[in-house]
């Protein structure tokens, strides 16, 4: 009786052991088989989307179907311009990129019949924001995604002890005019005010007394 309860014990043992060693057996399997995830090549992912305006900086690569000596990386000068085989200077700044493509496209047509022209932002340099005053990390911080003013203050590190959390300032400059936001911190972090949690733009100036 005693040695068939041992052998039964024994027999139990070793299925269980024999369960675990396939289950690890098949996690490692797993592991192996499981894709690798390959590194970013290295250019900044841009989710602004097609209204987003270029400006001065940023990267864009230019192609056009069937012609790689049109195919183009191209760098946004400071005038906002930049250089096109055949056609010469064209505006960027200040334009999207469906109507930088149609420019193009307009203008090539007597070289190149029926043109297709695509254009993608490999790069934003342009998108620069300045967080400063009673912050823990105040400077200028470029984007390549966008963020409100919440964000912003986050990637400045927050406010310090010492801020004036109620008399934080947004300036912008349009058209030669300056906007100014009034963001009361406190009151935005408790939900009451989620207005004042603007999207910024390029050239904001967040500042925090």
């Amino acid at each position: 009786m005693v040695k068939n309860m041992q052998m039964e014990r024994m027999i139990g043992m070793g299925l269980w052991v024999a369960i675990l060693i396939v289950g690890l057996s098949a996690s490692g399997l797993a592991q192996e088989s499981k894709p690798a995830v390959p590194a970013p090549g290295g250019a900044a992912s841009v989710d602004f989307g097609a209204d987003y305006l270029l400006g001065p900086g940023d990267v864009i690569d230019i192609g056009v179907w069937k012609d790689e000596t049109l195919s183009k990386s191209l760098v946004v000068l400071p005038d906002g311009k930049i250089s096109f085989p055949l056609i010469g200077e064209i505006k960027a700044a200040g334009r999207t990129v469906p109507q930088l493509k149609k420019e193009i496209e307009q203008k090539i047509v007597r070289f190149a019949p029926d043109p297709i022209v695509s254009i993608e932002v490999r790069q934003v340099n342009s998108m620069l924001i300045y967080v400063i005053g009673r912050v823990n990390a105040p400077g200028r911080f470029s984007l390549n995604t966008n963020v409100n003013v919440l964000q912003a203050l986050t990637m400045a590190g927050g406010v310090n002890p010492f801020a004036k959390r109620d008399k934080i300032k947004i300036f912008r400059q349009e058209g030669g005019k300056t906007t100014i936001f009034r963001f009361k911190y406190d009151d935005v972090v408790e939900g009451s005010e989620l207005q004042q949690n603007i999207m910024l733009q390029r050239g904001d100036v967040v500042v925090v007394p």
